[in-house]
């Protein structure tokens, strides 16, 4: 299967489970609201394993599996022993940390905020209980996929989330049922009884589960089939421990910075009283969630094909086609995720306005969002070089970039903790994540040019400068269209109401994609042929 196809079979997938985990975070707001205390309850206890995860899928797993599995192909026996064994070692390690974490859950809550007490506290702890148990199944579904990924069976990966959002999204559609909608947070966190705790947060455990064991179809498609062996010594895993080693590394330190940004974000609870709008730890996880669209469906699904790709190249010795397929997949993402940047830095209120129904809430959502936004192009870059260094087997890289960046942050956040306005504290939060990630980018792509020699002579600078200006030209575009239908204050067609914020952000944004294929066609860049091509794949599929 060609990358491109790979690509699109997996954006395909992504697109829809985007969509629906889009529509399950909107009903999500219907049903407890988006700065209310029980919203951030739930999502400090729903982040818990979710954090987690994004570590697996960016570190750990991606760092070991494809390139030791691509290896142990040439085994007499396909690499099926070895598979086993390296699965079942991995598979022991979650299963112990998700027991251990379950346990611990009244700690992890405690020290994941700050200045919560009584029936919050409590709350989010009850929450905890029913979601780190994820933990285990996430890490199921990443080696499943994973292992699917270095057979180049990439669509299962990428579409079993689907099944996610549609067991997540009947569970809430159920909870509103049987419970009723709180989007303004009128029923105090005391209110809420065991019966309620265990649908909306079991119905969100209960679609993670099906999202891993629904992959266990797949491997049966390919004539795969997981058989536990727990005889580890001797069978060659020293190479796999030693890769893992630098990555849990990266993992540890990942999650201190993660630690701190969510102790800092939480405090802005107590602060609730005076001002209802203030956004705080589940805004900031709506943010995330618009920001990784577009990663997603474009950074990831790319990135995910040229890996096994590079590690191939890696493996018989092949250089120069290694950089040819690392910058082309650099080029690929950017003219998606420069479009992305631009067009949800414009539309960041209208779309607020799905989330929250008074103008100070989506104001503070909407300035959450820009601010994360910055960081998407050089978000994207560290992922595509993270993978370019775990198919030259290199963790250590990554490791320590990775830790120039979690420093930054957590010196950051600490400061802004201090000096920062409460109300503007998370905005400043998702601010300093975009900076600390551009010099992380910067740092990486340092390194990886001294690894493998000089980029120069694939287009990669031109390339990029056009996509940049680009963007800027859509950008302007958009935004004169949002000042023209009234801009962002009360009464304005553009966050009047859902229906009209909806229409504004489908106008809009089909105007910016137009001036920004125009703006790419006459700049002679081929890489917009790609991308309109893949669009049409994936609406003719």
């Amino acid at each position: 299967m060609s990358v491109a196809k790979s690509s699109l079979v997996m954006a395909s997938g992504t697109i829809i489970s985007r969509v629906l985990g889009f529509v399950r975070a909107v009903v999500l707001a219907a049903a407890i609201g988006v700065t209310t205390n029980a919203a951030d309850a739930f999502g400090v206890a729903n982040q818990l394993p979710n954090n987690v995860y994004a570590i697996i899928v960016g570190g750990v797993l991606n760092a070991v599996l494809v390139p030791q599995i691509v290896k142990a192909r040439s085994h007499v026996d396909g690499g099926k022993g070895y598979i086993d064994r390296l699965l079942t070692f991995i598979l022991t390690i979650f299963f112990a940390v998700s027991v251990i974490s379950t346990v611990a859950a009244p700690f992890l809550v405690d020290i994941y905020t700050k200045d919560w007490t009584g029936p919050e506290l409590a709350l989010a702890t009850a929450f905890a209980y029913w979601c780190l148990p994820q933990l285990f199944f996430y890490g199921l579904y990443s080696l499943l996929g994973e292992v699917l990924n270095a057979r180049s069976a990439f669509g299962p990966f990428m579409w079993a989330p689907v099944l996610n959002n549609v067991v997540s999204l009947a569970g809430l559609i159920a909870f509103i049922f049987m419970f009723g909608a709180d989007p303004t947070g009128t029923h105090a966190a005391a209110t809420w009884t065991p019966d309620k705790i265990a649908l909306l947060a079991g119905s969100a455990t209960l679609g993670v589960a099906a999202q891993a064991f629904i992959l266990l179809f797949a491997w049966k498609r390919i004539g795969l089939k997981l058989n536990l062996n727990f005889k580890w010594r001797g069978f060659g895993l020293g190479p796999a421990l030693k890769a893992a080693s630098w990555s849990l590394g990266m993992v540890v330190v990942t999650q201190i910075g993660g630690l701190v940004q969510t102790i800092v974000a939480s405090g802005t609870l107590v602060s609730r009283e005076t001002n209802s709008a203030i956004a705080g730890v589940a805004a900031a996880g709506i943010a995330w969630l618009i920001f990784m669209l577009p990663h997603s469906v474009a950074t990831v699904s790319i990135a995910t094909a040229y890996f096994t790709k590079m590690a191939q190249h890696v493996h018989d010795g092949k250089m120069e086609s290694f950089k040819k397929d690392f910058v082309d997949g650099i080029r690929a993402i950017l003219v998606i995720s420069v479009f992305a940047t631009a067009a949800l830095i414009v539309l960041a209120y209208p779309i607020s306005r799905v989330f929250a129904g008074e103008l100070s809430a989506l104001i503070s959502l909407g300035n959450v969002i820009i601010a994360m936004m910055i960081g998407l192009i050089p978000f994207s870059f560290v992922f595509m070089m993270q993978r370019a260094f775990f198919a030259l087997e290199d963790t250590r890289s990554p490791f320590l970039f990775t830790v120039v960046q979690i420093g930054l942050h957590i010196t950051g956040a600490i400061t802004l903790s201090i000096f920062a306005p409460t109300e503007w504290l998370v905005v400043g939060l998702a601010l300093l994540t975009s900076g600390t990630v551009a010099i992380q980018a910067t740092v990486a792509y340092l390194f990886l040019v001294k690894r493998i020699g000089s980029l120069a002579g694939f287009g990669f600078r031109a390339s990029t400068l056009k996509f940049v200006l680009s963007g800027a030209v859509s950008g302007i575009a958009g935004f004169g269209m949002v000042q023209a239908l009234g801009g962002i204050r009360a009464g304005s067609f553009v966050v009047d109401k859902v229906i009209t914020s909806g229409l504004s952000v489908t106008i809009i944004g089909f105007v910016m994609f137009a001036v920004y294929v125009a703006a790419l066609k006459l700049s002679r860049s081929s890489e917009i042929d790609a991308v309109l091509a893949s669009v049409k794949g994936i609406v003719r599929r």
